[in-house]
């Protein structure tokens, strides 16, 4: 009686693990690889997983890291592989990228339907410096091939104008000067703070730990920070953001005509999970500061809706 209760449940349970381990879409078509070389200009493989995947070694800018030039395959090729899914495909990849290949490559990905998922450097001491874009999209794989194809092109594009790597972002050094902290704040929508002549604002987010709140003073707070003059300011700072507001604010702060220079983490494990994103911009101070506001509008506005749909 009891082996017959025993092999009753573990049938049970085999077929809960069974359900549970069953993707509740219907099965996912394969792809074509040939579709993908296609739309991608680039020669594309198929895997054994079904996964399709193709590749740009950059072997256009010579780069040195820790004193040894660096070939290709060991750590500076872009890439993209294309999964099928029941709706298309979903598409992820890494992109190798200079400093002054990093606009056009994200303003290229925003421009078909791409996500930008990170931003970040993988190596110390690389000469030039060197960066990689992570991106991801879901759809049909033609359309998504052809994006990453858009991606790569223009970052060829720039590579064209320059074949160096420039060292600094166009325009002049701002040089330290009068800042007025009333009118900036006041666009802003924030009081700034002068700290040795940089005008700082900032504001707090939240989020929990380890079953503790957290908050701005433990590291969640975006901030921004003005340095030079009225005529010609830097501002830099970094947005605080949750995963469903990233690319409303990625596209809101190149809209702004800030440069994005950095996408990742900062902490494992607080729920919600947070994203930070720096940015770079320069121009008149008080452009600027308007320039700011209208990013921190374009999130609230997302994590208004967002809120609405939860409720």
């Amino acid at each position: 009686m009891i082996s017959h209760f025993l092999l009753v449940f573990g049938l049970l349970a085999t077929s809960v693990a069974i359900a549970d381990s069953t993707p509740l879409s219907r099965n996912p078509a394969s792809l074509d690889p040939a579709v993908i070389a296609a739309a991608s200009d680039t020669p594309a493989n198929l895997g054994g997983d079904g996964v399709v995947t193709i590749t740009w070694p950059r072997t256009d800018v010579p780069v040195t890291v820790d004193g040894l030039k660096l070939p290709p395959p060991a750590g500076l090729g872009s890439w993209a592989a294309f999964m099928p899914t029941p709706d298309g495909a979903m598409m992820m990849g890494d992109t190798v990228v200079f400093q002054d290949e990093v606009d056009a490559a994200m303003d290229a990905a925003f421009a078909h339907g791409l996500e930008v998922t990170a931003l970040h450097n993988h190596f110390f001491y690389s000469d030039p410096p060197v960066f990689f874009m992570h991106i991801n999209g879901q759809g049909d794989p033609m359309a998504l091939a052809q994006g990453v194809r858009a991606v790569w092109a223009a970052i060829r594009s720039v590579r064209t104008q320059r074949i160096v790597p420039a060292r600094h972002f166009p325009g002049g050094v701002p040089v330290p000067g009068h800042l007025d902290a009333m009118a900036i704040s006041s666009a802003l929508g924030l009081t700034v703070t002068d700290n040795h002549g940089v005008l700082k604002a900032s504001f707090g987010h939240t989020s929990s730990m380890g079953g503790m709140a957290i908050g701005g003073t433990s590291g969640l707070t975006t901030w921004v920070a003005f340095v030079g003059s009225d005529r010609l300011s830097v501002a830099d700072g970094d947005f605080i953001m949750y995963g469903r507001d990233v690319q409303v604010v990625l596209h809101a702060l190149r809209r702004a005509g800030f440069h994005v220079v950095a996408l990742h983490n900062h902490m494992i494990g607080e729920k919600p999970v947070v994203y930070f994103t720096h940015f770079w911009g320069k121009g008149s101070a008080l452009d600027l500061a308007r320039s700011f506001k209208s990013v921190i509008d374009a999130q609230a506005v997302s994590e208004d809706n967002n809120s609405r749909k939860e409720n």
